[in-house]
């Protein structure tokens, strides 16, 4: 599989919410309830929102693409926020300034463990030094024992921990950070 990473465009907010759509469920622990679950899909990850984000000077995204099917839509992507975090535990933990926020790296199923999370870490890595960026952070929830391997196996260790409310439920994330020199 030949995969293409590449900056989003406004026109890419359906493939980007199709993706998200059905990465983001995979990520939440086994107790989150399939209504908090859409409601989260309905209210972050929509169309709409996917459309604000990519207008926003603030966050860059990048989609990942196999371009030997090209009819197959996106496979994969990542969200980066510029910035300070506003969160006051993330603020407290992460050590490397300035930073940026890694908020979304997914890749559908199907194309797990074939090199394009692998490749968006890296094109992500890339952007976020040419944003001038030192450091990368981001918050993975503390039972997704798959996603803090992936991301130990790319640089990040823990340095705190954080919230992240998925419906009516407060869910403790780990803070985790890597320099990008």
């Amino acid at each position: 599989m030949t995969v293409r990473i590449r900056p989003a465009e406004a026109g890419d907010a359906a493939a980007l919410a199709a993706v998200a759509a059905v990465t983001f469920p995979l990520a939440c622990p086994p107790h989150t309830t399939d209504e908090a679950k859409a409601h989260f899909i309905a209210t972050v990850l929509s169309e709409e929102r996917f459309a604000e984000y990519l207008a926003d000077a603030s966050r860059l995204l990048l989609i990942a693409e196999d371009d030997e099917h090209p009819h197959a839509g996106a496979i994969g992507y990542t969200m980066l926020n510029l910035g300070e975090p506003a969160d006051a535990d993330v603020k407290a933990a992460i050590r490397i300034r300035p930073t940026i926020e890694l908020s979304k790296c997914y890749v559908m199923p199907g194309h797990h463990g074939a090199g394009v999370a692998s490749g968006l870490m890296a094109a992500s890595v890339d952007a976020a030094v040419a944003a001038g960026s030192a450091g990368m952070w981001l918050g993975v929830n503390e039972e997704n024992g798959r996603a803090q391997r992936f991301y130990g196996k790319h640089g990040f260790e823990r340095v705190g921990t954080k919230h992240f409310l998925v419906g009516d439920r407060l869910e403790d994330d780990w803070v985790m950070e890597r320099s990008l020199a």
